[in-house]
Formats: structure tokens, sequence, C-alpha cells
């Protein structure tokens, strides 16, 4: 059970760092933002592994070979309308670009939960409770998440003039560190 919960605390990190990035980003941020958040991280977090340990290897390699560039492509298109709206009014095309929408968080839960299907493809080929081994998981994610978000919002209120441009740039940031861990193996 260690090691699940090393697991869970190593994928979560990623939805931590969003949340930071959110926490800082969105104005007014609090506990139900952070509860929101963390049930959308927890429980893509909590299907993603179910759903690779379901398919087992057969589509292990195809996942493994875009993965990074999705959740690259998410939250390189996420930051950037971020960082956009900040320098450019604070709007973009779909409005405000710092908000807890349906679709962003959807996306967000989406690119920081890729590593978790590939996680349960592995799972897949191990003798463990997958069903005990992505609640763990969930678990951890949402708690990081919650954590995550409020911590971000102290930070947003030390940096209120720049907190949407800063944010912007750590999710842009989060996934060229997936892509270039990807590409280097590593």
């Amino acid at each position: 059970m260690i090691e699940t919960f090393l697991i869970a605390v190593s994928l979560a990190l990623d939805a931590f760092a969003v949340s930071v990035s959110s926490g800082i980003s969105v104005p007014g941020f609090n506990w139900r933002h952070g509860v929101k958040m963390g049930a959308y991280f927890g429980a893509f977090q909590f299907s993603m592994p179910l759903l690779g340990w379901a398919l087992g290897s057969s589509v292990s390699s195809y996942i493994e070979a875009v993965d990074h560039w999705i959740a690259f492509g998410l939250l390189a298109l996420i930051g950037g309308r971020m960082a956009w709206g900040a320098l450019h009014g604070g709007e973009d095309a779909d409005g405000d670009a710092s908000d807890l929408s349906h679709r962003r968080l959807l996306l967000l839960a989406i690119a920081t939960s890729i590593d978790a299907l590939a996680v349960g493809v592995s799972m897949a080929f191990m003798e463990v409770d997958i069903l005990a081994s992505a609640a763990v998981i969930g678990v951890v994610a949402f708690a990081l998440s919650l954590v995550g978000g409020l911590a971000g919002r102290r930070l947003g209120e030390l940096f209120q003039q720049r907190a949407e441009l800063v944010g912007g740039l750590v999710l842009i940031g989060i996934g060229v560190k997936i892509l270039i861990e990807h590409l280097c193996g590593g």
C-alpha cells in the first residue's frame, strides 16, 4: 500500500501544480472552488487507472506514444489563453480565462491524469487490487488539489497584478515539463 501511495503522490503532483496555478489566477478562490477542483482531479485520477487496467496491454504502446503530446497541448492551450488574457485585457474569445467552468476543469483533469491511464495499463500486469489502488490515487489527487488551490490563493493575494499571467505561464511550464520528460525518456 505504501508503493501505491507513492505512485499516487507522484501522479498527483501535476494536478497539485495546476491547482496552485488556478488558486493564484482565479479571483476569490475559496474552499468551494478547491473542493470542486479536487473533485474533478480526484475523479479523473481515480478513473484513469481503472480504464488503463481494463485496456491492458492491447493499447498501451499507442497511449504511451501520444500521452505527453496530449497533456502538453491541453496545458499549453489553457495556459496560453490565460497568459494572453492577462496581457490583453483579461478576456479571451470564450470569456474569462481564469474561471473554473466545467469545460475548463474537464480539460485540466484530462491533461493531468493521462499518466494515470498508463499506470493503470501497467497495473494490469501486476498483482494489485485495482479498485483500492485507484481509490488511493483519487483521494490523494483530491487532497493535493484542494491544498494546492488554497495555497495558490495565498500566492495570488501576494501577486494580484500579474496572477493570471503567472498562472498561465505555470500551466505552459507544466506542459513543457511533461513533454520533455517523455521525449527524454525519464
